[in-house]
């Protein structure tokens, strides 16, 4: 399946415009995947994105260095994919300012809540900073009339201490935003998403 037309497809059928959304462009069996990373939003240069075609995009030197820093050694996403993991952003057209418009938010819900459907062998969703908890918290929550995980920083803390997140039979791992400046000037963040992958990984492999 290639993501890119199918969620075209879904954003189509949902009312949204797609002229400046971005999906991720591979070829997945959708069965296989047993991760899927949801980090905030695409960036506003479209080059800097995952799956650009441009030689050293920003957001996959960041991935690819996280995962780097966590001891798993990929040099493309498609070794990501190859691990099972899928990553993607909750928002797909980019911030217009510093924070996500709520209306933008409802508008895309039902395109997340597709993508996630896509795959139906989850075991593990990391949530990568606020917009992509509060976003799935949104869609568990009219599912099962409660959150998937605590947002803020008090489900992190609560996550790292060990008392565990679960939206059914799937772990929530509540993370750092990913991509962007805030890993260069808040470095305990990009050890706590590297701690994060570890455990990810291991939770993965049992």
């Amino acid at each position: 399946m290639n993501v890119k037309n199918c969620l075209t497809e879904i954003a189509l059928q949902n009312g949204l415009d797609i002229k400046s959304m971005q999906f991720p462009d591979c070829e997945i069996e959708p069965a296989k995947i047993k991760v899927i990373i949801i980090n905030e939003v695409v960036p506003k240069n479209p080059e800097d994105w995952f799956y650009s075609e441009t030689s050293d995009p920003e957001n996959r030197r960041n991935v690819l260095g996280l995962f780097e820093s966590a001891d798993v050694p990929v040099k493309s996403m498609r070794d990501i994919l190859d691990l099972d993991i899928y990553v993607t952003a909750a928002l797909k057209t980019p911030k217009e300012s510093s924070t996500a418009d709520p209306e933008v938010i409802k508008a895309q819900l039902p395109l997340l809540e597709a993508e996630l459907a896509l795959f139906p062998n989850i075991r593990l969703i990391m949530l990568m900073g606020d917009v992509a908890i509060k976003m799935v918290n949104l869609i568990a929550k009219a599912k099962t009339k409660k959150n998937a995980c605590q947002a803020g920083a008090a489900g992190r803390r609560r996550h790292w201490e060990n008392n565990e997140f679960y939206w059914g039979d799937i772990r929530i791992f509540p993370s750092y935003i990913m991509t962007g400046k805030n890993l260069l000037i808040e470095p305990f963040k990009r050890d706590t998403i590297a701690e994060d992958i570890r455990r990810m990984m291991e939770f993965i492999q049992v």
